[in-house]
């Protein structure tokens, strides 16, 4: 078959874009060494799969040198989660479509006359993080105690996500490109992302992550709503400590109000103060990671930096041993209420059905396709022709 002249560094560039080794590749392209040497070329079937494996647009790899793909969106991320001129595919195609649904749905909005978010851009970075993380709490409707009425971190997640998703942001949480479980979202390179818009903003969470750092995560992009243009962007993280200036700063100060309001904790610290482990033992009651605890103890004075960094190395050490990827498992479709968004999903299916949108754009806005997008619908009751 017919060779095609291909630029060895396209070859590589698209390789490393993907985090991949020759080592990983060489069950699919054995000659893949010898192509990057320039010793050989591909054919052009075999540049199709190696574009597909890569996941690169095809036509990136007859340019005569590797591109320049900058971030859609601002960069919050700490020094830790960035690689310098690297942005992996799996990143940029779920910055991609957040883009597109977050597109579609103002259009929808706007249609319908809908009034703005009043909250998105109603802060400064001059304002108080703390009374900020009061405001966001009492928009949500969020009393003292909520997190400990609820069983488990993920009724805790599932219960504020309903109350965002109630304000009228899209609020997706997800592990893996779309519905593509082979696509895995990496944690260390990035935790969450805010696209902020009064008419329809939107946070995605990096579902990879614990569920108790989820909460984390969920209410520190709900700060960078708050801070409107000036605080869109994409969050990564490690711990608690971001160092990405004043925007990440801010945001986590919020965040930590949000969901460990100084009274409560001060409240229920002598309660716990002389446990073996103080942290862990009230992180079940606010539904947030031990470390969350531990750093706004430390922050409010109730315990020594000492004590609190001890604790966070063994924590991280351990952590990193223990993670799993939280992807996996339960029922696809109620997956698909975080993936998409059920009342996004709603939104989407009525338009499709009411003949304000193609079913092809439905499908590309939801990542769902036929009889699997007609039985969601099915299971959201809407009924599709």
């Amino acid at each position: 078959m017919t060779q095609v002249s291909i630029s060895p560094d396209l070859l590589r560039w698209a390789r490393e874009r993907a985090g991949l080794h020759v080592e990983d590749l060489n069950g699919r392209f054995p000659k893949l060494a010898a192509w990057e040497r320039g010793d050989l070329s591909p054919t052009f079937n075999q540049l199709e799969a190696f574009a597909k494996v890569t996941h690169v647009p095809f036509g990136f790899l007859f340019l005569p040198e590797p591109p320049d793909l900058p971030m859609p969106i601002s960069d919050f991320r700490t020094l830790r989660n960035r690689q310098p001129g690297a942005v992996s595919p799996d990143l940029l195609d779920t910055i991609y479509a957040m883009q597109r649904r977050q597109a579609w749905l103002r259009e929808e909005r706007l249609d319908c006359d809908a009034e703005p978010r009043a909250f998105v851009g109603s802060a400064r970075l001059s304002d108080d993080p703390e009374a900020i993380g009061q405001e966001m709490r009492r928009l949500f409707g969020l009393g003292d105690g909520w997190a400990a009425q609820v069983r488990s971190w993920l009724e805790a997640v599932s219960a504020l996500r309903g109350a965002i998703e109630g304000q009228g942001v899209i609020a997706v949480i997800n592990g893996i490109v779309g519905n593509d479980t082979h696509r895995r979202l990496n944690v260390e390179e990035f935790r969450g992302l805010a696209l902020t818009d009064d008419l329809a903003p939107l946070i995605f969470v990096n579902g990879a992550d614990a569920k108790s750092a989820q909460m984390f995560t969920l209410a520190h992009e709900l700060a960078h709503l708050w801070l409107g243009a000036e605080g869109a962007g994409l969050s990564g993280f490690p711990g608690i400590f971001p160092d990405g200036g004043r925007v990440e700063t801010f945001c986590d100060q919020a965040a930590a109000e949000f969901l460990v309001p100084a009274a409560e904790l001060r409240a229920l610290w002598p309660q716990v103060k002389r446990d073996a482990s103080p942290f862990e033992s009230l992180a079940s009651a606010f539904k947030v990671s031990p470390i969350v605890i531990g750093r706004r103890a430390m922050d409010l004075g109730l315990t020594d930096r000492a004590a609190f960094f001890d604790f966070y190395d063994a924590y991280v050490q351990r952590e990193k041993k223990q993670r799993t990827q939280g992807i996996g498992g339960g029922s696809f479709y109620n997956s698909q209420n975080l993936r998409v968004g059920r009342l996004f999903a709603i939104q989407v299916m009525r338009a499709a059905k009411e003949g304000r949108i193609g079913f092809k754009d439905a499908y590309d806005l939801t990542g769902l396709h036929g009889g699997t997008f007609q039985e969601y619908a099915r299971r959201l009751g809407v009924e599709l022709p």
